[in-house]
């Protein structure tokens, strides 16, 4: 059993800590501190309280990014629908922090302003085309519409729209330079990351590039030549890698969400570390492609965000398989937060934390959890947690009274802990830098730092050199190891739903973790190296403060439960109450998080399908990483519509009465004409794919309940149909015509979309109308 050291009590706000002498070796000057007379640039934007909006034992005295705005989706997706709030000024504001922050180490490069709010004033546009010019919001009901209907109430904004986001930068955007935190490597990626288009597809606006551990090599943020981005709390401590700058750039309010990778703990360590939120999704459920690997077979992409209701609304955008990436496997989607997110329940019906709701139905045939001896019909969540003698947290007592804190609130909705054997779990993490993945890490990268030991960082350096040495003998022994390690830890899901543990055992000042880079690493990763490996999904939450900083928990479960993850983490971090990264902004609970179609009859719909899906085993093989489709029951499937579907037209009713809600707007490939239909009302566009002479389509994609797509499929008229429809986005199931129609029909391609030709016909489309 780890013995701790004493620590100043948790419960105490602790006074500053000490500056570092200037003879202490740093990674970089320290970022310039913001003035706090500075003002924003729009007054209009959502802003912080002065102070913490709930004052809990151990939180900061003050909140050091408190002058930021409220980049929540709720808040802003609220102004954009009212009208009192435009992406240019959001945009705008976003520019003019990052510059006041001056050199803090969190960004490689940015979008240029001007190319960013180009963008922005083109998504106000479409906002205005949508919903209407912002001073005709306040006309009331009698402004000259039909029946005085408001067109707001008919249609949507993409999920993400007009959110500022970032990227790190071993992930590709187009326009700006991949160097994976070495200006050696860097390279001009010709187009998006998939996960990346996909986010911009839907309304994003990316800002820029952050910095990261040199080729995602490190859980620190001190391996970079591009600096150290540092604790939002105390500049003298790290910011966690090796997703530093995106974990810094979400806490310090400079974006709404941050893409990063999280190969070892890349996406949590940052998150614990700055008080914000890490999801990490199941290996393959979103793609790698476009991404400078580190671990080929392990890498994710990972979202952070103030909340977990936003990371899930990102997550639920980005997520969905790619036949253009190997390592992508057919999960259960996650869908955004309001959709399906009836009462929490666990993969066998039991109720989640508390939840006040009792047991749901079980999901009938498929692995998952049995149900808690605690009591029958008890419906308790059983959550595993570490024994005693396996907890560590490396002599930081106050870390280990947080953790302790996180368990009460657990247990206070009345559900049961039960402690499991953490052997098999922390043995299989010592794998990935003590094992033969190491060899994986030297293919991706290993020869192209050995070539140029003067342009890469020399830890990195140490850490990839023994995988050039790990025979084929060496890795079958890791394999089979790893194999008989995932056997126990299968047995230990037969008696949990979910694993809580400690994101982080304890964090360090940046002096010393350049005193000792690879011992402090390991310590950094203690809890989090075997996640991967062992194929778990995992979302880190903040939970609490020690001695002034920030520290967190790890919610853990096979892959493919992505879901349930998302709902037990919302719930505790409603429950535990803190202000959002270094904001001290509360978090925003209204429902309006919830997208369009959303209504409690489209929610039952989703929630009666959404718990039916069969969990994945943990246990597929490690070599392959396939998943057995016939065990994925994917509960909801993406339609891509051109024509009278489409938001704030006639047809979109039936989208949305059937639990629809809408992804993003994207565009098809230019492999297709569009003809207007004769017939009507209403009228209907034909998308006829062709051979030669094609162009791009403007499209729209929502995501609907696979328990409504027989209902929907029955109300296709010929001649259109249902087939596979090329997007920019991807391909995807959508409306098509059939070659004989369109004899006679006018060719409308040049217009480049069905809502161009009605605003150029005479006769204006009728609103939908949706009970």
């Amino acid at each position: 059993m780890a013995i701790d050291a004493p620590s100043p009590d948790p419960t105490r706000p602790a006074p500053p800590r000490p500056t570092p002498s200037p003879e202490a070796p740093t990674a970089s000057p320290a970022p310039a501190r913001e003035s706090p007379e500075a003002p924003m640039a729009s007054s209009e934007l959502p802003r912080a309280s002065p102070e913490p909006p709930r004052a809990s034992p151990g939180q900061p005295r003050q909140w050091p990014a408190a002058d930021a705005a409220d980049l929540q989706v709720a808040s802003l997706r609220a102004g954009y629908r009212a009208g009192t709030l435009r992406v240019a000024d959001v945009i705008r504001a976003v520019y003019d922090r990052i510059e006041r922050r001056g050199d803090d180490a969190v960004w490689i490069a940015t979008v240029p302003r001007e190319e960013a709010l180009a963008r922005a004033v083109a998504l106000d546009t479409e906002r205005d085309a949508l919903l209407g010019p912002p001073a005709d919001r306040a006309g009331g009901p009698d402004d000259g519409r039909p029946d005085g209907q408001d067109p707001a109430d008919q249609a949507d904004l993409p999920a993400l729209f007009g959110l500022p986001f970032a990227v790190k930068d071993n992930i590709d955007v187009a326009g700006l330079p991949t160097t994976a935190g070495c200006p050696a490597f860097a390279r001009e990626p010709a187009e998006d990351a998939h996960a990346v288009a996909a986010l911009l597809a839907a309304g994003a606006v990316c800002v820029g590039k952050t910095n990261l551990d040199q080729f995602a090599t490190g859980l620190s943020g001190a391996r970079s030549p591009y600096g150290t981005p540092v604790s939002p709390f105390d500049s003298s401590m790290i910011a966690g890698g090796s997703s530093s700058g995106s974990g810094v750039a979400v806490a310090v309010g400079l974006v709404t969400f941050a893409i990063g990778t999280d190969t070892a703990g890349s996406g949590r360590v940052p998150a614990a570390l700055s008080n914000v939120v890490g999801l990490k999704p199941s290996r393959g459920l979103v793609s790698t492609r476009g991404l400078v690997p580190a671990c080929r077979s392990l890498d994710c992409l990972s979202v952070f965000a103030l909340s977990v209701s936003d990371a899930r609304l990102v997550l639920s955008v980005m997520n969905g398989y790619d036949p253009a990436d190997p390592y992508s496997r057919r999960l259960p989607l996650v869908p955004p937060p309001g959709v399906g997110s009836g009462p929490v329940s666990s993969p066998a019906g039991q109720r989640l934390i508390g939840s006040g709701h009792p047991p749901g139905p079980g999901p009938g045939p498929g692995p998952g959890p049995r149900t808690d001896p605690s009591g029958p019909g008890t419906g308790r969540l059983r959550v595993g947690i570490a024994r005693p003698e396996d907890l560590t947290f490396f002599g930081d007592r106050g870390a280990r009274a947080v953790h302790a804190r996180s368990l009460e609130l657990i247990r206070a909705g009345g559900d049961r802990t039960r402690e499991v054997d953490l052997a098999p779990f922390l043995a299989a993490g010592a794998l990935l830098y003590n094992g033969p993945w190491l060899a994986e890490r030297f293919a991706s990268v290993g020869e192209f730092v050995m070539a140029r030991p003067e342009q890469t960082h020399p830890v990195v350096r140490a850490v990839l050199a023994p995988g050039s040495r790990i025979s084929g003998v060496d890795v079958f022994r890791g394999l089979s190891h790893l194999r008989a390690l995932r056997q126990q830890v299968d047995e230990v899901w037969t008696t949990i739903d979910v694993l809580v543990l400690p994101t982080v055992p304890t964090t360090y000042p940046v002096e010393a973790v350049l005193a000792d880079p690879i011992g402090r690493n390991g310590e950094l990763g203690h809890y989090t190296t075997f996640v991967n490996l062992l194929d778990l999904a995992a979302i880190a939450v903040p939970a609490g403060f020690a001695d002034g900083l920030p520290h967190g928990v790890t919610f853990i479960a096979p892959a493919g439960r992505d879901t349930l993850l998302a709902d037990v983490a919302t719930q505790f971090q409603s429950r535990a109450a803190l202000p959002l990264g270094a904001t001290g902004h509360a978090l925003v609970r209204s429902g309006s998080v919830t997208l369009r179609g959303t209504t409690p009859a489209a929610r039952g719909v989703a929630a009666a399908d959404g718990t039916s899906a069969s969990p994945v085993s943990p246990a597929d093989e490690v070599d392959t990483d396939r998943v057995d489709t016939d065990r994925v029951d994917t509960d909801r499937v993406d339609v891509a519509v051109v024509g009278a579907h489409m938001s704030g037209l006639p047809l979109n009713g039936e989208l949305v009465r059937l639990g629809a809600v809408l992804l993003r707007r994207d565009r098809t490939l230019p492999r297709y004409r569009l003809y207007a239909l004769p017939g009507g009302p209403p009228r209907r566009p034909g998308l006829l794919r062709v051979a030669a002479d094609g162009v791009a389509i403007d499209a729209e994609v929502w995501r609907m309940p696979v328990a409504a797509v027989g209902t929907f499929l029955r109300g296709v008229p010929a001649p259109l149909a249902i087939g596979t429809v090329d997007l920019v986005g991807g391909p995807t199931l959508g409306f098509l015509c059939e070659s004989a129609a369109v004899a006679g029909a006018e060719d409308i391609s040049e217009l480049g979309g069905w809502r161009r030709f009605l605003a150029g016909s005479r006769s204006e489309p009728t609103p939908s109308r949706v009970p």
